[in-house]
């Protein structure tokens, strides 16, 4: 990955994108459609179309028609791997393609969008496809005269409804197992970050996955999204984004087919760094890339940082020049660390959530302001906000910006409470010398995932998912098969 490249995709006109439906660019219905807003420098991109309950309703007829079919749903299981396999290697083909693509429509730093996307997303559809084949039934220890079989078989039409921060990440975490088990999909990508996903459901066309399989209907939650929602023919729907969003989508559930609902909701991730932590500035470097890269736009951010007070101020001082050294700057360019903020609605409520802690008691460290407003693009300075107390706002809920909650514990029960004190149950890291402590840490702490010595870096072979109102259910490893499959027992008489 050269800047040369980089600048010559930038450069690249975007036309006007349509629908992806039965295989194909569809306009609207309605013919509504628009604009495309960079979160880069403010200016208009392309426009897409607005998509809407008739939509929808057409993409599901495609998918449901495509599932009854059976080319897909009823194809041996390593037929489907050999189409998903090559589906994985075109898209790391137009890796930069497409990562550039997606940093123009959300912003994300592209040394992480590369990665993240289109990267990451080959490896989860290589996952996918070569697991499938893999996945047994099984046979039930019965009496000799009666054989007990255990089928698993794929649901029917899914519904996947993804974020703007990393849409085609967290959308092939759903869409992978979702169509390696022989489902038909419908995705309503984010308003703010449809471009990648649209880019993604040609490639599976050029694939060779059947007409019909996958469809990309973009449009407005209120609209296309809660259509989708409540659309009686959609068996499940896969959801990653707010606790509201999250809330309105059970409803829609109870009010039309009750069908399954898996969400992944917000966080409020606890980082813990004992005295006894192996490397302090190692530890401090990697906090502040935990909260601050991606402009803190990840649903397991560490953005709660909670310092034992034996080593708080030392701890500090090396957070402080971590995140000093950390250049906020244009996304494409590589020597940026940090991109913008997706829209100028979230960069108001960032820097609110920042000026409503200060009015509650916390101390502004370092950042907290836009910054480069001339550029048009819509950027903030990444923040440190000290003596939070868990009765703050900022402690408890979601900013999804870059803003780190920071407090002092003395021991390891406050520090649990402390990491506890909150609705959410994402994610969390414990770093500590101490095998003891650490085990400890993960039982006590309420959350999906704990990291240990560490912040990020789990992979695919485990599942990611929260406790309380971080969600329920399950994206990644093999456990997320069982959210697009369902058992059916044969029991035989012989």
């Amino acid at each position: 990955m050269q800047q040369a490249q980089i600048d010559r995709l930038r450069a690249a006109a975007i036309p006007a994108q349509q629908l992806f439906i039965g295989g194909r660019p569809t306009s609207a219905i309605s013919e509504a459609r628009f604009d495309v807003v960079s979160p880069i420098d403010g200016q208009v991109l392309t426009s897409i179309a607005d998509g809407d309950a008739a939509d929808v309703d057409a993409a599901v007829r495609h998918a449901r028609q495509a599932f009854e079919q059976g080319s897909w749903s009823r194809a041996a299981p390593a037929q489907r791997k050999k189409v998903l396999l090559r589906f994985a290697d075109l898209i790391e083909r137009h890796a930069l393609e497409i990562a550039v693509l997606g940093v123009r429509d959300n912003g994300t730093e592209i040394s992480m969008a590369y990665k993240a996307e289109p990267l990451s997303v080959a490896g989860t559809i290589r996952y996918y496809a070569e697991a499938i084949d893999k996945v047994y039934g099984e046979i039930a220890p019965t009496s000799g005269d009666v054989l007990g079989l255990v089928h698993r078989e794929p649901l029917g039409v899914v519904g996947v409804i993804v974020p703007w921060n990393f849409p085609l990440m967290i959308g092939a975490w759903k869409i992978g197992p979702a169509l390696a088990a022989g489902n038909s999909v419908v995705v309503k990508p984010p308003e703010l970050a449809s471009l990648t996903l649209l880019r993604l459901a040609e490639l599976a066309t050029e694939a060779g996955l059947p007409d019909d399989v996958l469809n990309v209907v973009t449009g407005r939650g209120a609209s296309a999204g809660e259509a989708l929602a409540l659309h009686m023919d959609v068996d499940v729907l896969a959801f990653t984004g707010s606790g509201a969003v999250g809330r309105r989508l059970l409803e829609c559930s109870a009010r039309s087919n009750l069908k399954r609902v898996h969400l992944e909701l917000g966080g409020k991730s606890p980082n813990i760094v004992f005295a006894d932590a192996p490397d302090i500035k190692h530890a401090a470097k990697v906090s502040a890339n935990g909260i601050f890269r991606n402009s803190g736009q990840v649903c397991v951010a560490g953005s709660r940082l909670l310092v034992q007070s034996a080593i708080y101020d030392r701890f500090m001082a090396e957070l402080r020049d971590a995140t000093a050294k950390l250049r906020v700057g244009d996304p494409l360019e590589l020597t940026s660390d940090i991109g913008a903020i997706a829209s100028k609605p979230q960069l108001r409520k960032n820097l609110d959530a920042v000026a409503h802690a200060e009015a509650q008691g916390a101390k502004r460290l370092i950042g907290g302001e836009q910054i480069r407003v001339e550029s048009g693009g819509n950027f903030m300075a990444p923040t440190i906000l000290t003596d939070v107390t868990p009765s703050m706002q900022v402690w408890r809920e979601e900013v999804f910006g870059p803003v780190l909650a920071v407090t002092r514990f003395e021991g390891e029960e406050d520090a649990t409470a402390l990491a506890n004190a909150t609705p959410y149950g994402l994610a969390s890291a414990v770093w500590t010398a101490s095998l003891s402590t650490a085990h400890r840490m993960v039982r006590a702490i309420k959350a999906g995932v704990v990291h240990v010595n560490a912040y990020g870096g789990a992979d695919i072979t485990v599942p990611l998912g929260g406790f309380k109102q971080s969600g329920f259910g399950r994206d990644k490893s093999l456990h997320a098969l069982d959210a697009y499959t369902d058992l059916k027992t044969a029991w035989i008489a012989l």
